[in-house]
Parts: C-alpha cells; sequence; structure tokens
C-alpha cells in the first residue's frame, strides 16, 4: 500500500492518495500504457514499472532484438516471469506490452495480485500513433495497417476482460487521460482511496 500527498492542478487542493493494489495497464500498440501509465504514476506518487524495460534489461537487448533471436514464445515466457516478479513487489503502475494480457496466465495473476485498466484505443487512433514507427515487431510485414487491424480483432475479446475500461476517445493530453484513469480507480475502493487533506 502507497501513501501519498499530491496537489492538483484543478483547485490546488492537496489530496492523498492510497493505492492498495498495483495497477497494471493494458492495450494496444499505441495505446498510451507507457505514457500514461508514467503520468498516473506520477498523479499516485507511487513507481511507474514497464515489463517490456524490465525484459531488455535482463537480456541486455530489445524487445525486437529478442523477437528476433529467440522467437515470440521465448519472449512471451519471460515476460509471464516478470509479470509475476513484479506484481510481488509494492503497489505501482505497471505497463505490459501488447501481448501480455492475452496469456490467461498472466490474466489470472494480474487479477490476483492488482488490477488491470485497458486503455481503449480504436485502429485509426493507435495506426496513427504506431505508422511511423519502426520499433514494433509484430507490425514489420508488408501492409502493417491490415496486420494492426487483424491483431486488433484478435485482441479486442481478451483485453475485454479488464477489471476497468478506460476510453481513449475522443483523444485527449496524456495528464488527462492519466486522471480519467485516476476517476475510474477511485470506483473500486479495494484499488484506491482519496483522502482530503
Amino acid at each position: 500500500m502507497s501513501e501519498i500527498e499530491q496537489t492538483t492542478a484543478d483547485n490546488g487542493q492537496t489530496r492523498k492518495y492510497v493505492l492498495k493494489k498495483t495497477v497494471v495497464m493494458v492495450g494496444m500498440m499505441g495505446a498510451g500504457k507507457t505514457a500514461v501509465g508514467r503520468a498516473l504514476a506520477q498523479v499516485l506518487g507511487v513507481p511507474f514499472l514497464d515489463s517490456d524495460h524490465e525484459i531488455e534489461e535482463a537480456a541486455n537487448m530489445t524487445v525486437p532484438e529478442i523477437f528476433a533471436r529467440d522467437g515470440e514464445a521465448f519472449f512471451r515466457a519471460r515476460e509471464t516471469e516478470v509479470i509475476n516478479r513484479l506484481l510481488g513487489g509494492a503497489a505501482c503502475v505497471l505497463s505490459t506490452g501488447g501481448g501480455a494480457f492475452l496469456s490467461a496466465i498472466n490474466r489470472e495473476t494480474i487479477s490476483a495480485n492488482g488490477v488491470s485498466v485497458w486503455l481503449n484505443a480504436d485502429v485509426e487512433l493507435l495506426w496513427s500513433r504506431v505508422k511511423h514507427r519502426d520499433t514494433r515487431p509484430l507490425l514489420r510485414t508488408s501492409d502493417p495497417k491490415s496486420t494492426l487491424e487483424a491483431i486488433f480483432a484478435e485482441r479486442v475479446p481478451s483485453y475485454a476482460r479488464a477489471d476497468v475500461h478506460v476510453p481513449c476517445a475522443p483523444p485527449v493530453a496524456i495528464e488527462q487521460m492519466a486522471h480519467r484513469v485516476v476517476e475510474a480507480l477511485l470506483a473500486r475502493p479495494d484499488v484506491l482511496e482519496q483522502q482530503d487533506a
């Protein structure tokens, strides 16, 4: 459990948030899991962790390099190990890779030890964010937009199993998305409490 006093920008009132469980950001590549997760951690005053970053640190390789050398199955196994380890620590905000929540084992672990938050963005918004980047191994195809659409259709039913759904439409700034997540989490007093100082 983590307690922190934060001053909100809207009215200057000091509020204390008590985070009781790790918040696990899930969703498609480009949904903003890392950016929004980092902003959310700042609002709540807790650490921010990224499972992909942790895997890269341990392997001393990038995710695309791991995919190329060892394959997706190897990467997914390491991902599960890292998520288990990170969920065993103090309450924080944890961003996961787009495929992490597809695993039933990961979903069960996250449900038992944290709360999953789906950043629900549509395909067009996702494409606008990922089309100019070459850091997405799954989109290295002859028709990356069609590939993204296929991945989206395949993954949404899994993401829909998340504990909390936060829509990304209409698109808003990262800080506003973080506050949307806070509002959604405040509806879950088993996860987050706000106390006016």
